[in-house]
């Protein structure tokens, strides 16, 4: 244990410049971390850690999704898909209508188009609940199990959505995940002002596919129409069909990609989308088709031929940046249910000051406290343990610089933590060489055993300790994550420290000192 190859040392040299490297910008003044980002090569270190919204303030929201308003409208589409369906395929019908969570018809022949009346309900909603009596009454229901997956749809693409719209503003590291079953937390750190987040999430409105109406009269507007402006088009509109024939929330992909040369932007929808696309442009084949989103028509291309194979490609003389930006919308942009903010707060600056300093002041003590103890403790091999433990705290800042990660409070109290874990692997060395020294071992052979015998009790303890991170990680949310993730990053850099850096310089130390004896 008391030989080290030439490697190890060169390895263990290079990662404590390393990290000291890509500390540094973490304790430098605000004006020289900006002067870092801006002109140090791409290379090299410049990054700071990011400081949480306990931290450095900001702002937190409450947002609760309308899962009501999605219902509401898939029932209006299944029932818009039922009535094209079955005049498309003659079948007669009578009292179609909406209910709150599904649709009712009456078919005027019952024993001639069961079967097809059955298969047309059936495609019209996934996991839809079909039945038909006796007497030719068809209800298509969304039961519980449907509602709960169109529910976890619409909470999942709204995150992904809001992460999108929020991450625009240049805001580091938010934190958005659903609480419960339709509510989604947002936590902006450095964002003091709830009002511009609300009017950011607020421009997200709900994508849509509408028919262009081509009998509008110079323009105007027919019952049931309304006019919407082009996005990519200054002053000029469209009067579109009011009801969406199809919604943003069956498409499963769009990609931007190239055809003829030309850059076009390709859509898939999912099995119900599909059909119904299917559907609509086979009925209005050379008719325009509009695609809004933001109450803004962002292309309206026209239907070339029926397209039943449930995906398709969007022309209209994109730019490459143009096709990447629309197929990012497609695939992402789309709000599928409105956001209510049902609970705000701002964190003051201050407050997060308050926390910044009571944190440092703890770090300082516990610091303090461990260096002098040790020292006391062991002497000279204490101070080599001290040494360890700053150069460990300066592993961990750097790690946590070179991941982006977010720190927390409750990611303080991890690091706070780890300096009493950091040098534990130290005591159990020490305590083995003294009892090899007690048994009459020379100083070499004593510092040997030491590290042989305390090695497998070190890498023990920290595994376990590291896989308690891990559950914590794993099953764990917002400030538990962070403190899980500190404390991770501690353990293996305690682990570096005591097992590489602290043998390092003892064995330096007993090559050139060659003592006989020593004190510990």
């Amino acid at each position: 244990m008391l030989q080290f190859e030439r490697w190890k040392v060169v390895l263990v040299l290079f990662l404590t410049v390393m990290g000291i490297l890509y500390a540094a910008p973490d304790v430098a003044p605000p004006k020289t971390q900006a002067w870092l980002a801006k002109n140090m090569p791409g290379w090299l270190p410049s990054g700071t850690i990011n400081l949480g919204l306990d931290l450095q303030g900001g702002s937190h929201l409450l947002l609760q999704a309308d899962i009501n308003s999605v219902v509401k409208d898939r029932v209006a589409s299944m029932e818009d898909a039922a009535r094209n369906r079955l005049r498309h395929d003659s079948i007669g019908y009578v009292d179609l209508a909406a209910k709150a969570d599904g649709i009712t018809f009456k078919l005027r022949h019952p024993a001639a188009d069961h079967a097809a009346a059955y298969k047309i309900a059936s495609n019209l909603e996934d996991r839809a609940a079909v039945d038909i009596s006796s007497s030719g009454v068809v209800s298509v229901t969304l039961g519980e199990d449907a509602l709960k997956a169109l529910n976890a749809q619409v909470i999942q693409q709204s995150i992904e959505i809001v992460r999108r719209r929020i991450d625009e503003t240049g805001t580091k590291e938010p934190v958005i995940e659903q609480q419960g079953e339709n509510r989604i937390v947002v936590e902006l750190p450095g964002v003091a002002d709830p009002e511009h987040v609300k009017q950011l999430l607020g421009k997200t409105a709900k994508m849509s596919f509408h028919l262009v109406d081509m009998n509008a009269t110079d323009g105007q507007p027919l019952p049931g129409d309304v006019r919407m402006p082009m996005q990519n088009d200054p002053g000029q509109s469209v009067v579109i069909r009011e009801h969406a024939v199809l919604t943003g929330d069956m498409l499963v992909d769009s990609q931007p990609t190239f055809e003829q040369g030309e850059p076009v932007v390709s859509f898939r929808f999912n099995s119900i989308g599909a059909t119904r696309f299917c559907d609509v442009t086979r009925d209005n084949t050379g008719k325009p088709f509009a695609i809004v989103l933001d109450d803004k028509v962002i292309s309206a291309p026209r239907i070339n031929e029926p397209i039943c194979g449930g995906s398709g490609i969007i022309t209209g003389g994109f730019t490459v940046k143009q096709a990447q930006d629309l197929s990012l919308l497609l695939r992402s942009g789309a709000l599928p249910a409105p956001l209510k903010v049902i609970e705000e707060r701002s964190v003051g600056p201050s407050l997060g000051s308050d926390s910044v300093a009571a944190g440092k002041v703890a770090a300082s003590v516990a610091m303090g406290a461990v260096l002098v103890l040790m020292t006391c403790s062991y002497g000279l091999f204490g101070i080599f343990a001290d040494i360890a433990l700053i150069l460990n705290m300066v592993f961990i800042f750097a790690l946590l610089s070179m991941l982006q990660a977010t720190l927390t409070l409750p990611g303080i109290a991890g690091i706070i933590l780890t300096i009493g874990i950091a040098v534990d692997a130290n005591v159990l060395v020490y305590e083995r060489i003294r009892e090899e020294l007690r048994a009459g071992r020379s100083v070499l052979a004593a510092v040997d055993a030491g590290y042989v015998h305390a090695k497998a009790t070190i890498i023990d303890s920290n595994i376990t300790t590291l896989t308690v991170a891990v559950i914590l990680f794993s099953f764990g949310t917002g400030p538990v994550k962070g403190f899980a993730v500190s404390m991770s990053i501690g353990i293996i850099t305690s682990l570096f420290a005591a097992l590489m850096l602290t043998r390092l310089m003892i064995v330096t130390w007993l090559r050139k000192a060659r003592p006989t004896k020593i004190d510990i």
